[in-house]
């Protein structure tokens, strides 16, 4: 399923997957920050493999969503996780029932600190 999912719904050469992420999380900056920490905005390898996780090979695509636990309930629902879409809109989806919960490995990299006022 690998490089044969390599499509693009809305996505077109002159934007960025960076600019395509942000966009599709406009209410929601902080999952942008989160792909920003769990991919560096990289859905597909250049030979056209889906970008895997470095520490856990079932982490797929530009959020990545683990394949392991998160593949069934994704088929369930019509969404393909290997396309950018897909991934995007699953990652939505975790998002609105969990919170960032699911990203918490990366939070360090995006999680917004907290500032106090010196007076």
């Amino acid at each position: 399923m690998e490089n044969a999912t390599k499509e693009f719904i809305g996505f077109t050469e002159s934007s960025s997957i960076e600019e395509y992420v942000r966009e599709h999380f406009e209410n929601y900056p902080i999952m942008a920050e989160v792909a920003k920490c769990e991919s560096r905005f990289q859905h597909f390898k250049e030979n056209g493999d889906i970008v895997r996780g470095e520490i856990n090979n079932a982490d797929i695509g530009v959020m990545q969503i683990n394949e392991y636990y998160h593949s069934n309930t994704a088929n369930k629902l019509g969404i393909n996780l290997y396309t950018l879409e897909g991934n995007l809109k699953y990652a939505e989806y975790l998002f609105e029932k969990e919170g960032t919960a699911p990203w918490i490995a990366s939070s360090k990299c995006w999680k917004i600190q907290d500032h106090i006022a010196i007076r």
